[in-house]
């Protein structure tokens, strides 16, 4: 450190500095406190000596002839000498400035005389038969006094009227008869007393002064011999060292000072084994989180985790994640289509935690996905799978597992649970429910287990939910479970939400509950929508008779109404069928009967119905019927084809063909 800089910052200067300003402060409370306590005892001696004069005086005087100075306001040989008297007594006694003799009424007092010494200006002096009113003192303490023919007793402090606040005492005269004629006053001014006390004050504070410099002289050289240079070899030995060099340091005491330097040293030389422990550790440790970084990148990347999964099929829908406790997890999901038509669902959880977990859970989901594969139902395969991981468990790990194979033409599944979390379904439009039902022990748990599986159907807008015991066990900070309740409660806030958002929903669910406490368990998702193929085109097949007419307008009806057709286009439709049903009842088998086939199906952009009839009659397209001319009368028009001509203005499109020996012919209106 620069040596400028050092001495800006030294324990000395510092010291120096906090107990110099200790000291003013210890010497500005001692000034205040010494002041207080110096003038309280100046105004109680004071008083006291106040007393003892009006005591004095008063008993001097002769009241009997008080009354007549107040009487006639003249005065004779015995006042000449009363006031010498209380001159003298103002001269010997410091401290009082004023000194009289008054007669009391009962809201003024008349002065009788009033003291003088050198140096007073006479203006101010009262003379015999001035008179003042009772200000709020007398009226507290004089007036009691005086009706009580006693002398004052309290510490008496008068209010600024003028010429400072005073500290006044009395005491009564009385004449011959015990009635009071005059009091004597003495009036000392505070201010006075407090000069004195602030004298006395300074006097005080500047000897404590000089004390606490010499005092602080001395602890300074002191601390400098003892504390201050010790630390600055030991500051000394610390540069050193941060420059790379150890050395020995030797104070002049066998004290702390030499223990802390010895124990420095000491430190010293561990702290550089300890730096080339730690380096070897972290090197270690940075090769090894390296090769977990790897080993986490390779699991995810054995999961499917690329969404959508399969984008060019629009009857399913499927997402999934994994977020391991630690930086691999025992947990894994895999799904695979097995054929066009079939898809494997596979949840898991392999007991424990970290790369063992991880390697156990590799190996399973390997024998499980390439066993799918072979074509064998789910029980067949946790069979297999079992008795493979068994083989050489000596870790005793095992893996719960859920696995579904489902058609997805039909919606029909097959599924295993050995050991696993019961699995969440939703019925199209409903709500989420936990399908609970018995299961089979989880997998490598022993060898020769036979696997239960059961068999569950979707309809198109069915979905499902499966998840590993992380979800229903992440816990908070008051060791609350999340729960299979809170879960569905979870799944049910937006039901109809697809896979991905459903599970973020789930996920953030779980995240307000845990809070702040650690994540303990891998924590696995799936949701999987079964959409299915739609079920476009509706059929109708019944003897082709007139009779059967009202049948085939109802089912038409029944199919145009679930798509809101307008009432026009309804009857445009309905006439159309009713001619084409009637012709092929009329003319298709002559006089035999045959039947006929209705086919309804709706297309979309643009919405519309597409109806087709079937039949195996005579050959026969009405379409090549040239139309008639509809500007000539009624009898000048040949008879028939009116019919058809009405079908194909009235329709967007008619179509017709005859193939596999049947008459097929189309019609189309958008909707």
């Amino acid at each position: 450190m620069d040596k400028k800089i050092r001495s800006k910052k030294s324990l000395s200067r510092r010291i120096a500095i906090e107990l110099a300003a200790l000291m003013v402060i210890m010497a500005v409370v001692v000034a205040i406190i010494s002041y207080f306590a110096i003038e309280s005892t100046y105004m109680r001696l004071y008083n006291e000596k106040a007393r003892d004069i009006v005591a004095s005086l008063a008993g001097q005087i002769d009241g009997d002839k008080i009354m007549k100075y107040v009487e006639t306001k003249e005065t004779d040989e015995y006042y000449d000498q009363l006031q010498l008297k209380f001159n003298q007594y103002k001269t010997d006694f410091s401290g009082i400035q004023y000194l009289y003799l008054f007669y009391p009424e009962s809201d003024r007092f008349i002065y009788v005389l009033e003291a003088v010494k050198e140096g007073d200006n006479i203006e101010d002096i009262n003379s015999l038969g001035d008179d003042f009113e009772y200000g709020p003192t007398e009226y507290k303490y004089l007036v009691p006094d005086v009706e009580g023919k006693r002398a004052s007793t309290a510490l008496i402090l008068g209010a600024d009227v003028g010429y400072g606040r005073t500290l006044s005492a009395w005491a009564p005269v009385l004449d011959s008869a015990g009635n009071i004629v005059g009091m004597v006053e003495a009036d000392c001014i505070l201010e006075d007393l407090s000069a004195v006390a602030r004298g006395h004050s300074i006097s005080i504070v500047g000897a404590l002064v000089l004390c606490m410099i010499c005092v602080l002289l001395l602890v300074l050289v002191i601390l400098r011999r003892n504390v201050t240079k010790p630390i600055g070899k030991l500051t000394g030995l610390v540069d050193a060292y941060t420059h790379g060099e150890l050395k020995e340091e030797k104070f002049r005491y066998d004290d702390e000072m030499q223990w802390l330097a010895n124990s420095f040293s000491d430190m010293t030389r561990r702290i550089e084994q300890y730096i080339a422990e730690v380096a070897q550790v972290t090197a270690e440790k940075e090769r090894i989180g390296a090769e977990l970084s790897i080993a986490t990148q390779i699991q995810a990347d054995m999961l499917p985790r690329i969404f959508p999964a399969f984008p060019e099929r629009d009857d399913l829908d499927i997402y999934a994640t994994m977020d391991p406790a630690k930086e691999v997890g025992g947990d894994f999901y895999d799904f695979f289509l097995i054929d066009k038509d079939h898809i494997g669902l596979v949840m898991a959880d392999v007991s424990g935690k970290g790369v063992p977990a991880a390697l156990f859970m590799v190996i399973a989901k390997t024998l499980i996905k390439n066993r799918a594969l072979l074509g064998e139902s789910p029980a067949k395969i946790l069979e297999n799978v079992n008795s493979q991981l068994c083989d050489g468990n000596e870790a005793e790990l095992f893996v719960t597992v859920w696995l579904a194979v489902i058609d997805l033409t039909t919606g029909k599944g097959v599924a295993a649970n050995a050991g696993h979390e019961h699995p969440v379904i939703r019925r199209k439009d409903g709500k989420y429910e936990l399908v609970i039902y018995r299961h089979s022990p989880a997998v490598a748990t022993m060898d020769g287990v036979r696997f239960r599986e059961h068999e569950f159907e979707l309809a198109p807008g069915d979905s499902l939910f499966v998840y590993t015991d992380g979800v229903p066990e992440a816990t908070n900070a008051y060791d609350e479970l999340f729960g299979s309740d809170r879960m569905v409660d979870a799944l049910n806030e937006n039901p109809d939400a697809a896979p991905d958002e459903l599970l973020v929903t789930v996920r953030r669910r779980i995240d307000e509950f845990v809070g702040d406490a650690p994540q303990f368990d891998d924590i696995t998702m799936l949701g999987f929508v079964y959409r299915g193929k739609e079920k476009r085109a509706e059929e109708l097949t019944l003897d082709a008779t007139v009779e059967n007419l009202d049948n085939v307008l109802a089912f038409v009806d029944k199919n145009l109404e679930k798509l809101d057709c307008s009432p026009k286009t309804q009857m445009q439709i309905d006439v159309a069928v009713e001619e084409l049903f009637v012709n092929i009842a009329h003319y298709a088998y002559g006089d035999a009967t045959g039947k006929a086939t209705i086919r309804f199906e709706k297309t979309d952009d643009p919405l519309s119905a597409s109806i087709t009839f079937i039949d195996s009659g005579t050959p026969y397209d009405p379409l090549k019927k040239a139309d008639p001319d509809v500007t000539l009368s009624a009898e000048e028009r040949q008879i028939g084809g009116l019919g058809i001509y009405m079908v194909k203005k009235s329709m967007d499109d008619v179509k017709y063909e005859y193939a596999d020996g049947k008459n097929i012919l189309t019609i189309t209106k958008k909707l």
